[in-house]
């Protein structure tokens, strides 16, 4: 029977939680059987995986989102990892333009000679790779990154750093197995490019998802407690509404 799953390697967002290790970073791990995904591998992603147990050589593919530090620090060590010093072939990169060429790109030149594919994200693009497809569902406005929503085998929807649009209540697919969203505050930050659990509630319930997953908490998140933030979330829409901890395994 194939194996489905989303590892949360770290669900720390925002410079406090992140920079302080208040919680942990390093993204997500999503398995497709044989097939897994590493997404947004963050600050210790290298060092979480280890203390996981996870072989970096089973990794196919590393997509980024963006190219904020919180999402990209131990990308060039991961395919170092993963392509075992560039011995090993396998390994493919999907990530924005902005983080393979230009002055802001954050993927060493060098490195990007390892890897057997590298795709470019771009809206309502789909790429694909050992049976993986990414699709970008939206470009978000995100304090001038070039930034993206993204669907993994129609299966995984994630909804990365982003200001609210309304459009997300379009575009967004309808029913997920997995919904994972980046709710990185409690109150709406006019000011700031976050998503609050004020405006994502409306999301989560047009979306209905068999399981959503809250998660990069800024400090007045995990000072309010997502686990109870989660719980209200479910009780007020019935739906499943999750709180994403670190090293947490999901099936689906």
């Amino acid at each position: 029977m194939r194996t489905s799953k989303v590892i949360f390697v770290g669900t720390a967002g925002g410079r406090v939680t992140t920079f302080r290790l208040v919680r942990r970073s390093g993204g997500f791990l999503i398995y497709f059987g044989d097939s897994r995904v590493h997404v947004d591998p963050g600050p210790g992603a290298f060092v979480y995986l280890k203390e996981k147990g996870i072989d970096y050589t089973s990794i196919d593919l590393i997509v980024l989102s963006h190219i904020h530090l919180d999402h990209t620090a131990d990308v060039n060590t991961l395919i170092e990892a993963c392509t075992d010093g560039g011995k090993r072939r396998g390994l493919a990169l999907f990530a924005p333009e902005s983080a393979v060429r230009g002055e802001d790109r954050v993927v060493l030149p060098y490195l990007l000679k390892r890897l057997s594919q590298i795709g470019i994200i771009k809206e309502g693009k789909e790429l694909s790779y050992k049976g993986i497809r990414v699709k970008a569902i939206m470009r978000h406005s995100h304090h001038g990154a070039e930034t993206y929503g993204l669907s993994f085998n129609d299966e995984v929807v994630y909804l990365s750093c982003a200001k609210y649009e309304d459009r997300m209540l379009e575009v967004y697919p309808r029913k997920p197995k997995v919904f994972i969203i980046n709710t990185t505050f409690y109150s709406k930050r006019p000011d700031i490019d976050h998503l609050s659990v004020e405006e994502v509630k409306e999301l989560i319930r047009v979306c209905s998802a068999e399981t959503t997953v809250i998660t990069h908490f800024s400090m007045e998140m995990h000072q309010k407690g997502p686990e109870r933030i989660a719980e209200e979330l479910s009780q007020e829409l019935g739906l499943r509404v999750v709180s994403a901890q670190d090293g947490m395994e999901l099936e689906f």
